[in-house]
């Protein structure tokens, strides 16, 4: 299986929170997972991979692979979201989204449907 990784922005922590609490919510369960830390580094989004449910069957070294790949690639992008979390405060969560690559390609698919 192939995963995929990225960071999506900075987020109020009760906000996370509630969108998490919607999609638990949702009868059509997704490959995909949206994972948070509270610090910008590589050990806290591991971290935030490995609490995914493990109903999900994934491959759990392949994903945590994705987010080093990702780490190691994306320096530049790092060092960004890494100040928008500082600018942001202690209030505030980075979010990430981890995906099966099948699975994310279906969601986007099924977003773009509902928009026809």
């Amino acid at each position: 299986m192939k995963y995929t990784f990225d960071i999506l922005g900075v987020s109020p922590i009760l906000y996370f929170f509630n969108q998490q609490q919607e999609r638990k919510e949702q009868k059509y369960k997704t490959g995909v997972e949206y994972v948070a830390a509270y610090k910008c580094t590589l050990d806290a989004l591991i971290q935030s991979v490995e609490n995914v449910p493990n109903y999900r069957g994934w491959d759990l070294d392949a994903a945590i692979d994705t987010v080093v790949n990702f780490w190691v690639n994306n320096s530049d992008s790092i060092k960004y979201w890494k100040e928008r979390l500082k600018d942001a405060g202690s209030e505030n969560l980075l979010v990430g989204r981890v995906a099966n690559v099948k699975s994310l390609k279906a969601e986007f698919e099924n977003l773009l449907d509902k928009n026809r």
